[in-house]
């Protein structure tokens, strides 16, 4: 019994090791299959971390409410045209630094660096690794070279993620935009006026500007600086009925995210910040201070007028002799008569014409969402300045006024406030100017365009009904005249019920005696060369030839009067 119980208990204890044997293989399995699966976890989420983090290079960053300080302070909202197309934006980039302390084998380091960044300038390069502990080697750098040197797995490169602000259209919309400086602080355009706006709000800045047209335009101007050989030029087109600029240009211009320095002043924005002597674009002004006044109307004759005037001494002349001694009112600004002119000043009165023009906002600086505006030079009435105002001399404004008064006058006399951002407001106008100003003046304006006698044939387009008023007047330079020119077209359009005004101001052109200018009447007429250096022959010219362009998007997009 006893052995038999023994060997009873020598087969259980047997079986119970075999179990516990297999038991123990299995542990032993199972604990090398998870820490397999551990291993290959921890292979998977870094693959996963990485992959995140490159993907997220190429897609914009989003901000959650609750980000109040988002990485190094750079976050600006983005800007945007009236279209929702991109101008400025946020993104996020690399810049790659070198911890010099950090390097094991500079040769090699330096080695690797010129495989991928052939183009550098090493012996600098070599420099640095010498005496700083630390520098930046590139900044910003493209996904691809990003990829390739972090694979060189040297761990005295360090990658620094930021956020820079970008230009996606570049030059175009430099004067607008602006720029900022190395401490994200706007220092010129939107995004110095904006700037507190643009570090807070979430949503983008919706300007009035279009992308497509201004592109238009701007090309258009480079190309006609070339033909004239001018010194720069200025454009804008903005809605007569609601100040709303669809476009901006100043030339030369330049490119935000690469240009550092803004103190050129060949980079002035000529459009808002230049302040000049228009010339007879001003004799739109005097007459149409006449109708405000009921002094006089379209058909009053002027006889018996001069060919010249002497006022302090200084003669007062007729630039075409041509020009006949009888004239109605409205002739007189047709055929951009001085003499008649200042007839019409002298009915009016020195008081009145200069509070008119004050109506107009051609006296005063203006308030815009841009600081780059000129200031007019102080103009000190009398009877000879009356006199020279009365024809655009002597007196000065900048061209985003020009648009501004010409707006007021063919709008049916509501004041405007010229802007560059989208605003929601409904406020009911102010009417400024008798409402009998623009019926009266805008037939004149578009026999400008359409009779022999008018100056601004070549503006004639085919199906658009411009009118407007040209502008030729000498550089005043150190007291005095020089031969250099600003020569300048105020357009509007349709005339029987204005919508826009387009300004175009030409800075010194030179007269080509190749260019063959096409008139755009049906007429098919041909004439070869320059023959006059005077705005109806150079602004004139570049305005037809840009509203042929931008002519069709605007009757599209923009036909209904707001």
């Amino acid at each position: 019994m006893n052995n038999r119980n023994s060997k009873i208990i020598l087969e259980d204890l047997q079986n119970d090791f075999l179990y516990q044997k297999s038991k123990s293989n299995l542990n032993i399995s199972f604990n090398r299959i998870s820490f397999i699966f551990f291993i290959f976890f921890i292979f998977f989420l870094i693959y996963s971390i990485h992959l995140i983090h490159l993907g997220s290079r190429k897609t914009k960053i989003e901000f959650n409410n609750n980000i109040s300080q988002p990485i190094n302070n750079l976050y600006r909202a983005d800007i945007v045209d009236r279209n929702g197309k991109y101008l400025g934006k946020t993104v996020s980039s690399i810049d790659i630094g070198i911890s010099t302390q950090k390097v094991i084998d500079k040769k090699k380091l330096v080695l690797n660096l010129k495989y991928i960044f052939p183009n550098k300038d090493y012996k600098k390069i070599e420099s640095k690794l010498k005496n700083k502990n630390f520098f930046y080697f590139e900044k910003k750098i493209s996904d691809e070279n990003y990829e390739k040197i972090m694979k060189l797995g040297d761990k005295s490169i360090q990658p620094e993620e930021k956020l820079t602000r970008i230009y996606p259209e570049k030059n175009l919309f430099s004067h607008i935009i602006g720029q900022i400086d190395d401490n994200n602080n706007g220092i010129s355009g939107l995004e110095k006026s904006l700037d507190e706006d643009l570090r807070n709000i979430k949503e983008p800045v919706k300007l009035t500007v279009d992308k497509d047209i201004q592109f238009l335009i701007r090309d258009e101007l480079i190309k006609f600086n070339e033909i004239f050989n001018t010194k720069g030029s200025g454009a804008i087109l903005m809605d007569v009925n609601n100040g709303e600029i669809l476009s901006l240009v100043s030339l030369p211009d330049f490119d935000p995210n690469k240009r550092k320095k803004i103190s050129d002043v060949n980079f002035i924005n000529r459009a808002t910040k230049g302040v000049y002597e228009f010339g007879s674009v001003f004799k739109t002004f005097t007459l149409a201070a006449a109708f405000d006044e009921n002094i006089i109307e379209p058909k009053t004759e002027f006889i018996d007028l001069p060919k010249s005037l002497t006022c302090a001494g200084f003669s007062i002349r007729e630039y075409d002799n041509k020009i006949p001694s009888n004239l109605t009112a409205e002739q007189i600004l047709i055929r951009s008569g001085n003499i008649g002119s200042v007839r019409i000043a002298q009915k009016i009165g020195e008081e009145k014409f200069r509070l008119f023009l004050s109506k107009l906002g051609v006296l005063e600086e203006i308030n815009f969402d841009i600081e780059e505006v000129g200031k007019p030079i102080k103009f000190n009435w009398g009877k000879c300045p009356l006199a020279t105002a009365a024809f655009g001399h002597g007196i000065t404004t900048t061209l985003l006024q020009l648009a501004k008064a010409y707006s007021i006058i063919v709008n049916g006399g509501y004041d405007i406030k010229p802007s560059l951002i989208k605003k929601n407001i409904n406020s009911q106008k102010k009417k400024i100017l008798n409402e009998e100003v623009s019926k009266k003046i805008l037939p004149i304006l578009r026999k400008i365009v359409t009779t022999k006698e008018g100056t601004a044939s070549l503006a004639n387009v085919d199906g658009y009904e411009i009118g407007g008023k040209t502008g030729t007047a000498q550089k005043s330079i150190m007291g005095g005249y020089s031969k250099k020119k600003v020569n300048t077209f105020v357009s509007i359009f349709p005339t029987s019920k204005p919508k826009f005004v387009f300004a175009v101001m030409l800075d010194e052109p030179k007269i080509n005696k190749d260019y063959i200018y096409h008139y755009r009447d049906g007429s098919n007429i041909k004439y070869k060369g320059t023959p006059f250096n005077t705005a109806g022959w150079t602004s004139v010219e570049v305005t037809g030839q840009i509203v042929e362009k931008i002519g069709p998007i605007l009757a599209t997009k923009y036909s209904e009067v707001n």
